[in-house]
């Protein structure tokens, strides 16, 4: 399904958000900690709301199937 390539996708980019903010934040002082948390507090919703999303996906498939049945 269309969606679920989607959300993947989303997926993958707010992990590498996250990853990519957490390396910054290892390298840098701790003037931007701040900006840096909620760029990753932002990742982690993103990537719970694209899961969200597999997890609609995959219901309205199986209820689907179900109808077909």
């Amino acid at each position: 399904m269309e969606s679920s390539n989607i959300a993947a996708a989303g997926i993958q980019s707010a992990v590498a958000r996250f990853e990519e903010s957490a390396r910054r934040t290892e390298r840098a002082q701790l003037d931007r900690l701040a900006e840096e948390q909620v760029t990753r507090r932002l990742a982690e919703r993103d990537v719970e709301a694209n899961v969200k999303v597999v997890q609609a996906a995959d219901e309205m498939t199986g209820t689907m199937l179900d109808v077909r049945a």
